[in-house]
């Protein structure tokens, strides 16, 4: 789901051209510290383990959808340009599955202005589905609450179903398959005494090689270490939770990152070989662990992409902007606090 470079300040001070909206959603991404890798069902998107996130305040995606008589297919566009196929197909498939659930026929223009990279690691489809997710739903009259919208979202992306809330997010894995499977697996937010800073470091925008949903395929089916990833992410959600109750920073960090780097050798382990880590991505590790030799609490996490994230206290926050700025220009930061949920306005009331 690529689209053309567009200069994101000027997204978010002018979101999305005036039109007759059926109803517009805001949603921010979430980067899970406990990471969510490898399906069970993937129809309905089931995920193997439950993960755990957090809600970013930057890099909002702005979904509007408005239904339409007179069309025989969905429109949609991605940053004022005209999507591309395979991303017409994904946003039609989910539009369908609401079709359903509301009985309606209508087609449907959707208008997405998506401010973080897309593709690059750095959840774009968990903001981007989110926001189409409550968008659609209000348009088409459906009016689910927050954990129906979160399997919703899940539907569009597996990831989407943790950005319906703001703050720590919790992604039930569920049991079972089918019916039971689907009204088990869903999100909800957690209670935290941790309120950290997280520092994104882009060392790569473009759009990576193998995308999510083909890299986690091919990582469960032939990793010889996916098992353990996955049983060790089980006990890692619960100390996890744990650690965000107390407002254990190290505790958290450390369990993010061990986390992480657990889930890249899985991918790396897999025949063929996968590698979203980059030379860059590694200079950005071993910064974060000079960080924390000099006594700040610093800890990568790094989703299936190039790009780190530094979960830090937000005192520290500036401290390991230079730190990492330091590296030379090839890094861009921006620095993330706990954001909010999905908002939407509009909707068809009838």
């Amino acid at each position: 789901m690529t689209s053309p470079a567009i200069d994101p300040a000027s997204l978010e001070r002018n979101p999305l051209p005036a039109n007759d909206v059926g109803a517009c959603a805001v949603a921010y991404p979430n980067m899970a510290l406990v990471k969510y890798w490898g399906k069970r069902d993937e129809t309905l998107t089931l995920p193997v383990t439950g993960s755990l996130s957090m809600t970013l305040d930057i890099f909002p995606t702005t979904t509007a959808v408005r239904l339409t008589d007179d069309a025989a297919t969905d429109t949609v566009t991605l940053n004022r340009y005209p999507a591309d196929e395979a991303c017409v197909g994904r946003i039609t498939g989910f539009l369908d599955t609401i079709r359903a659930l509301a009985g309606r026929r209508e087609r449907a223009v959707v208008d997405t202005v998506n401010t973080v990279p897309t593709g690059a690691g750095l959840a774009s489809s968990a903001s981007g589905f989110a926001a189409l997710a409550a968008a659609s739903a209000a348009a088409y009259g459906l009016r689910p609450d927050a954990r129906a919208l979160s399997r919703l979202a899940r539907r569009g992306s597996g990831s989407a179903c943790r950005s319906i809330f703001g703050g720590f997010v919790i992604w039930h894995a569920g049991t079972g398959f089918g019916q039971a499977g689907d009204e088990s697996c869903y999100a909800e937010p957690l209670a935290a005494a941790l309120d950290p800073a997280l520092v994104i470091a882009v060392v790569d925008a473009g759009p990576k090689q193998i995308p999510s949903r083909t890299a986690m395929r091919q990582s469960v089916a032939t990793s010889p270490l996916y098992p353990e990833w996955a049983a060790a992410t089980r006990t890692d959600l619960e100390q996890m939770r744990s650690a965000i109750a107390t407002g254990d920073l190290v505790r958290a960090g450390r369990i993010a990152e061990h986390n992480a780097l657990g889930m890249h050798a899985t991918l790396l382990a897999a025949c063929p070989s996968i590698r979203y880590l980059s030379p860059r991505s590694l200079l950005v590790l071993d910064r974060v662990e000079q960080l924390r030799a000099t006594g700040v609490a610093a800890y990568a996490t790094i989703d299936a992409g190039p790009n780190v994230a530094v979960l830090c206290a937000r005192a520290d926050a500036a401290r390991v902007v230079v730190a990492l700025r330091e590296l030379g220009g090839f890094v861009s930061t921006r620095v993330a606090h706990c954001g909010p949920g999905v908002t939407v306005v509009g909707g068809d009331r009838r």
